[in-house]
């Protein structure tokens, strides 16, 4: 690989950029959460169908992930991020002129597919802007906004904005206006460095395929389901379990809950870039053992709101700090050259389609059936297998790959 002077400037900008991209990503995913009362008695709609407009997202982001990885890998990130963010911005727009469940569920879904391809493009932008020390923490810091903006501010937001506007559809219209503010600036200062082959593709070139010969891609894909079922099922059913079984008044629940965002927005760059330091395999392993023991001991915690909250801030730190850990460093570093943004949607749309879209029916199966609490139990098992699967992980941080090269060299000059 040629070397050239890095230009900190331009890395700023599009960790910048692509920050509060993905930010107004997780706002436009998760603002509709807290208008749901509003939505239900405006269109009559009833909690099944609620639960099928959060998952239809998550089945097309997941499945464009994958699929539209590689186009940003042969066309340019650049296209792709002004074109898709301009669309899930218009389409969330749009939600708020829905008028029956059926016009809703079809505006979530294409929402998912503009933000299914913006997140590999996204991320591979970032990482091929950062220098490889930063490369961790930068990527942590771009996956970070969402947790930040989506599930710590969204609700804020949407509930001033209620306050202010005439009705929850106006809230939607206001809530785009950002990314359109956002793809504008893309467009103007992102430079697209990656090439357009302007002949026929050649023999040698990358093939989506290759994805599979990487161990860690393997891995990590697998690893990733893990962790999102285990941060999903918490998001979706620990609000209830609090106002049901813990008898929580609903206030306190919306104080407890708030730590899921911000918990999730220190890991997501805190995991990360603690792996710069010591490896992302050991930081892998230790997030999903954290993960597991604070949802062991948020099961076995009662009414103190306090306490709650500072365990699912925990919780949030190591399950969204591992999510970002594994969809940004972990599958850009694991990628075959040519094929980032292509390793980046495999992982990333694996993790949605089955950790973010089946794992909260299969939570949910269990809570009609066998009841809310064992609920956690699914979570502690996805975070327990996602350790033991972390630790066959391969190391791939810069700085320990240097360590063990500066090791080996001086065992050779010994000889």
């Amino acid at each position: 690989m040629h070397h050239i002077t890095h230009d900190i400037s331009y890395e700023r900008k599009t960790l910048a950029l692509m920050g509060v991209g993905f930010g107004l990503v997780g706002l436009d995913r998760w603002i509709i959460a807290p208008l749901f009362p509003h939505i239900m008695k405006d269109l009559g709609l009833d909690f099944e169908q609620l639960g099928i407009l959060v998952g239809v997202l998550s089945l097309t982001w997941g499945a464009w992930s994958i699929a539209m990885g590689s186009m940003s890998d042969r066309v340019g990130r650049k296209k792709i991020l002004v074109t898709t963010m301009i669309a899930f911005s218009v389409l969330s727009a749009v939600s708020g002129f829905a008028t029956s469940f059926v016009s809703l569920l079809l505006i979530r879904a294409a929402i998912g597919i503009a933000e299914g391809t913006f997140t590999p493009a996204s991320v591979a932008a970032t990482g091929e802007a950062s220098r490889q020390e930063r490369r961790g923490f930068n990527l942590g810091l771009q996956l970070s906004m969402h947790a930040l903006l989506g599930m710590g501010f969204a609700p804020i937001i949407a509930t001033q904005l209620l306050g202010v506007l005439p009705s929850w559809h106006w809230v939607f219209v206001v809530s785009a206006v950002p990314g359109l503010v956002v793809a504008a600036l893309i467009m103007c200062m992102l430079r697209d460095d990656t090439p357009v082959p302007s002949a026929p593709v050649a023999a040698d070139a990358p093939r989506w395929g290759a994805l599979f010969g990487s161990r860690n891609v393997k891995l990590a894909t697998v690893a990733i389901l893990c962790a999102m079922a285990g941060i999903f099922v918490i998001s979706g059913l620990v609000p209830t379990y609090l106002v049901q079984v813990l008898k929580l008044s609903t206030p306190q629940m919306g104080f407890v809950v708030s730590a899921i965002g911000f918990g999730g927005w220190v890991g997501s760059f805190g995991v990360s870039g603690l792996s710069d330091r010591i490896g992302r395999r050991p930081a892998a392993i230790g997030a999903f053992v954290g993960a597991a023991v604070l949802v062991s001991a948020l099961a076995h915690t009662g009414a103190q709101p306090q306490l709650l909250f500072a365990l699912l801030f925990g919780l949030s730190v190591c399950a969204v700090g591992v999510l970002a850990l594994i969809a940004g460093p972990i599958a850009t570093e694991a990628a075959p050259a040519g094929l980032i943004a292509s390793s980046v949607g495999l992982v990333s749309g694996a993790g949605e389609i089955f950790g973010g879209g089946l794992a909260p029916m299969l939570a949910g199966y269990v809570a009609q059936h066998f009841g809310l609490s064992q609920t956690l139990d699914i979570a502690f098992g996805s975070f327990v297998c996602g350790a033991i699967i972390s630790f066959a992980l391969l190391e791939t941080a810069p700085s320990r790959q240097r360590r063990v090269d500066a090791a080996v060299m001086a065992v050779d000059l010994e000889r």
